[in-house]
C-alpha cells in the first residue's frame, strides 16, 4: 500500500491510487487516537472520488468512537468556522485547485486551523502504525461505536458568518459574476452575494463530479473574465475547487491575484486604523512589487515560508489581522482561521462600494508587479538536489547577475518529485533568461522535464 505522508495542505494524491479508502480509513482512526475529540466535522468538495473517501474517513472516526457530523458539500473556510464555532476538531475532503482525478485529506483542528506540525507528525506515525498492522490495536464494541450524523443544513451557520462580516444589504447596487469552479462553492456563493444586495451571475455552478476546476476557477480565470465584459459587471470572483481562495476581475476585464487584493486591504485596513502592529504577513512567492509598495505606504511586511498554515502562525504569534498568498489565499484573522474566497470576495466589493470607486481605479498604482516566471520542474532523482554544487553555483550567480533589482526562489514541492524556480526581474527578457538557464541546469543535473 502507498506510504501516506502530510504535505503542505494535508495527504493529497490521486484518488483510489496514491489515496485510497482504506488510508482515508485508517487516517480517521489516526486523527481520532490522536485528536481524543469526542465528536468530528466533515465537509468535502464536489469530486466523485469525494464521497468515497468521505466515507471511509468517516468510517475511521467511528470504529474509534469518535461522532461524525458529515456537513456534505461545503468549502473549506465554511468547515473551519463549523470547528471553530463548536471547538470541535474536523476534516475536508478536497484536493482545492488540483484536477478532479486527485483527491486529498485536510484534517483540522479544534480551533477550526490546520493541525500543529508536533500534532500532525503524530497522527502521521499513528497512520502508518495502522496501515501496517491494521488489527494490532482493540477498537470500541457495543455502544462505544460512534454515530454518523448527516447535516447538511449547517450551512446555513456559515451563510450567516459571511453575512455578518458586513453590513445588511451592504453591496446593494453591484453587479457581480461570481466564478464557482464546479466546486464547493456551488450551494452557497449565490445565496450569499445575493443576500447582501448584488445583482449576481454564476459561471461553473453545475458540478458533475468530473469538472471541478476544469478551465475555470482561480486558476483559470478566463471564463470569468469573458463573462464580467459579457454581462457588464462590476466585479468578478473566481473562487477555487473548496473555496479557500480568490482572484478578482475588474469591470475591464483585469485580473488581480492575491498579491493586488492583500496590497488593496492593506491599505484600507491602515487608513481606517485597524491594521494589526501596521503589518501584514505574506509568503516568499509574494512579489518583490509588493515589498516596494508596501513600504511607500508605510505598512511592515513579515515573510514566511509557502503554505496558509506558516502565515496563520505568524498572525497568531504576533497578534496580527491580515495576512495571505500570491495565488488567493487571504486570511482576515478577525473573522477567519484559514483563507476564504467568498469573504474575501465580500469584503472586496464592500471596500469599492466603501470608497465609490471601480475596482480598476482602486487597484491602478496600488502596486508595481516585478515580471515573474514560475516553472515546475518534474524530477527523476529529487534527493540529489541538496547535493548538486552546480545547481548551487547556477543559482548563486544568477541572485548576484539581479542584485537588489529581482529575486530568485527555488524550492522542492511537499508533496511530488518536483522542484519549483520561480524568478523576479526588472524586465520580461531578463526574467524568461534566467529562469531557461536555471530550469536547464536542474534537468541536467536531476533528469525530468518541464511540467
Amino acid at each position: 500500500m502507498s506510504l501516506a505522508r502530510f504535505g503542505t495542505d494535508g495527504v493529497r494524491g490521486l484518488a483510489n491510487d496514491a489515496l485510497t479508502p482504506e488510508i482515508a480509513l485508517a487516517l480517521g482512526r489516526a486523527a481520532a487516537r490522536v485528536l481524543k475529540s469526542p465528536a468530528v466535522i466533515i465537509g468535502r468538495d464536489t469530486r466523485r472520488s469525494g464521497p468515497m473517501l468521505s466515507s471511509a474517513l468517516a468510517a475511521g472516526f467511528v470504529s474509534e468512537g469518535v461522532d461524525v457530523i458529515d456537513v456534505g458539500v461545503l468549502p473549506t473556510p465554511a468547515v473551519a468556522s463549523l470547528c471553530a464555532t463548536r471547538g470541535l476538531p474536523g476534516a475536508v475532503v478536497s484536493a482545492s485547485h488540483n484536477p478532479f482525478p486527485d483527491n486529498g485529506i485536510k484534517v483540522l483542528g479544534s480551533g477550526g486551523t490546520k493541525l500543529a506540525e508536533d500534532v500532525e507528525a503524530a497522527v502521521e506515525a499513528e497512520l502508518h502504525a495502522l496501515l501496517a498492522d491494521p488489527h494490532g490495536a482493540p477498537r470500541p464494541t457495543a455502544e462505544g461505536v460512534g454515530e454518523i450524523q448527516v447535516e447538511p443544513e449547517l450551512k446555513s451557520a456559515y451563510v450567516e458568518h459571511l453575512l455578518s462580516a458586513v453590513g445588511p444589504r451592504a453591496l446593494q447596487g453591484l453587479r457581480i459574476v461570481v466564478d464557482c469552479a464546479n466546486g464547493a462553492a456551488t450551494p452557497v456563493a449565490a445565496e450569499v452575494l445575493t443576500a447582501l444586495g448584488a445583482v449576481v451571475e454564476v459561471i461553473a455552478d453545475d458540478p458533475t463530479g468530473t469538472n471541478i476546476n476544469e478551465r475555470v476557477g482561480s486558476t483559470h480565470p478566463e471564463a470569468l473574465a469573458a463573462a464580467v465584459l459579457e454581462h457588464r459587471a462590476d466585479l468578478g470572483l473566481a473562487l477555487d475547487g473548496d473555496a479557500d481562495r480568490l482572484v478578482a476581475v475588474d469591470h475591464l476585464g483585469a485580473v488581480l491575484d492575491g498579491d493586488v487584493l492583500i496590497a488593496l486591504f492593506a491599505r484600507d485596513l491602515r487608513r481606517q486604523e485597524r491594521l494589526a502592529a501596521n503589518t501584514v504577513v505574506v509568503t516568499v512567492m509574494t512579489n518583490l512589487g509588493f515589498h516596494r509598495a508596501m513600504e511607500e505606504a508605510g505598512v511592515s511586511v513579515q515573510t514566511v515560508p509557502v503554505g496558509d498554515r506558516h502565515v496563520l502562525l505568524a498572525l497568531d504569534a504576533g497578534s496580527l489581522n491580515l495576512g495571505g498568498e500570491q495565488s488567493g489565499h487571504v486570511i482576515f484573522r478577525d473573522w477567519a482561521t484559514t483563507g476564504d474566497g467568498l469573504l474575501t470576495g465580500i469584503l472586496l466589493a464592500d471596500l469599492m462600494i466603501r470608497a465609490d470607486q471601480p475596482l480598476a481605479e482602486l487597484a491602478q498604482g496600488v502596486l508595481t508587479l516585478f515580471p515573474q516566471r514560475l516553472v515546475a520542474v518534474q524530477v527523476q532523482d529529487l534527493d540529489g538536489y541538496s547535493e548538486s554544487e552546480r545547481i548551487a553555483k547556477a543559482i548563486t550567480e544568477a541572485e548576484a547577475s539581479l542584485g537588489a533589482d529581482g529575486r530568485i526562489l527555488v524550492r522542492l514541492s511537499g508533496t511530488e518529485p518536483v522542484v519549483r524556480v520561480m524568478v523576479e526581474a526588472a524586465d520580461e527578457p531578463t526574467a524568461e533568461r534566467i529562469t531557461s538557464h536555471l530550469v536547464d541546469v536542474i534537468v541536467a543535473e536531476l533528469g525530468g522535464s518541464v511540467r
